[in-house]
């Protein structure tokens, strides 16, 4: 999954404010890590509303502190650390104020971090919304229907008041080993939730104005096989995109070995099924691969987008690309290289190996120099700049669609059923709204435009 990073949440109500409490309280939520964090910390947003918090963006000003909290690398589990130490001044000045730590840093470490940060109230596991009553007791005369809450989200900035898009998880933990990962090992086995329950917030939050969905999953692509009904993630995306009122369906993170031609197929038949595929490669040589325990080859992998692209065209490409992973040579390197500069992706998440504790390859040496993996990494920037810059050049001129999700500096934002984001200039009230834009500016990483015709 792609890394967010440490933002508090603006979240949409879950219902209007007439109809919800409010008993003068005030949250904060800070949150780093994947898209599953976001969606947990949104539903836990989305609890405190119902019994009467009222969101802040000034951690002093609230009656209860929330950290969501990643550990895929060490520099978030370091940034995470920094913030519960910088949250020791604010607790020794309002020590009535419950701070609370979930997220994957939690799991199977609940003893060793009360030790180190004595200060935080509660530790719970990532989903474990219940444990939530020690610290905030007017949770427990929630009902069971509120507890089946959505899982809002909206973008943070200027502009961004209601919720436009919302992320679903369907699939929590992972049962793959990854040698460089240490994500199932604090997330746990693979869970599938049922479809009818997932279908059901769908339809809770389109009812609220949602027009875009985002599955989530660990392993998203994995979802059904644990259910004792016969069904998988086409199944679902069948269910979900059949809601009224849905626009537009996406779904991440996929594994190679996963990504059938059924879930392709259904992609490309769906109305609501965007164009865009985030399918995570990790490395492009077959050796490094077999050393990360990744369970498929370039070769698998790169048939995969072939497939989409026959199936959709026009479809993004995304994948993800660790550099410099132990034992890694010049040679592998080039490789990954030479697989990118070949099939051209839209969008490539980099990262540069960093031996993570508790993984398999953490016990191995780390023999590729930062400044090698340094190297490497700016190499594979300049070959996405360069690709991008003249696959997005092509694109002046022509009329796209955005659903518009926020406002910042002046410009409304919003991103294409292809994922790629697009600013544009306009007085009116764009929020929420599908609008035709026709690209005036390009560059490597977004487009400039121009409204077309009327906001829908």
């Amino acid at each position: 999954m792609v890394l967010a990073q440490p933002q508090p949440l603006t979240l949409h109500p879950a219902a209007s404010p007439a109809r919800l409490p409010d008993n003068g309280k005030r949250f904060f939520i800070w949150t780093i890590g994947c898209q599953m964090n976001e969606a947990d910390s949104a539903k836990v947003a989305a609890m405190l509303q119902e019994v009467g918090y009222r969101r802040t963006e000034v951690e002093q000003e609230a009656d209860i502190v929330v950290l969501n909290s990643c550990v895929v690398r060490q520099a978030a589990e370091d940034k995470v650390a920094g913030k519960l130490n910088a949250l020791i001044k604010l607790k020794r000045e309002k020590p009535e104020t419950p701070l609370v730590l979930t997220g994957c840093m939690v799991t199977n470490q609940q003893d060793k971090l009360r030790e180190r940060f004595p200060h935080v109230d509660l530790f719970f596991d990532p989903s474990d919304f219940d444990q939530l009553q020690r610290v905030v007791p007017e949770l427990a005369d929630l009902d069971d229907d509120l507890l089946q809450l959505p899982h809002y989200y909206a973008p943070v900035g200027e502009g961004a008041s209601s919720a436009v898009a919302a992320f679903v998880p369907i699939i929590y933990g992972c049962n793959f080993l990854c040698s460089y990962c240490i994500v199932p090992y604090r997330r746990g086995k693979e869970t599938s939730r049922p479809q009818v329950d997932i279908v059901r917030e769908v339809e809770r939050l389109v009812a609220r104005g949602v027009r875009e969905v985002t599955l989530l999953g660990q392993t998203v692509n994995a979802y059904g096989h644990d259910l004792s009904e016969k069904t998988g993630l086409a199944d679902l995306l069948r269910a979900v995109d059949a809601v009224p009122g849905l626009e537009r369906l996406r779904f991440l993170t996929s594994h190679p070995k996963y990504m059938s031609d059924e879930i392709i197929d259904a992609m490309a038949d769906l109305p609501s099924a965007c164009e865009h595929m985030n399918l995570p490669v990790q490395a492009g040589d077959n050796e490094v691969l077999r050393r990360m325990r990744r369970t498929y080859t370039r070769e698998l992998w790169q048939e995969r987008i072939d497939y989409t692209r026959r199936r959709m065209p026009g479809v993004t490409v995304a994948t993800d690309i660790i550099v410099g992973f132990p034992g890694e040579t010049d040679a592998q390197f080039q490789q990954t290289h030479d697989l990118l500069e070949d099939v051209g992706c839209d969008k490539v998440h980099l990262a540069m190996y960093s031996p993570r504790p508790g993984t398999l390859s953490a016990r191995w040496e780390d023999d590729v120099p930062h400044e090698e993996k340094l190297r490497r990494h700016h190499i594979l920037e300049a070959l996405q700049e360069r690709q991008c810059t003249e696959r997005n050049a092509k694109r002046f001129g022509e009329t796209v669609e955005i659903l518009v999700e926020g406002r910042a500096k002046g410009r409304w934002s919003g991103r294409t059923r292809g994922n790629q984001l697009v600013h544009v200039a306009d007085d009116r009230d764009l929020l929420g709204h599908l609008v035709d834009v026709r690209i005036t500016r390009t560059s490597p990483w977004y487009f400039i435009g121009e409204p077309v015709g009327s906001p829908r």
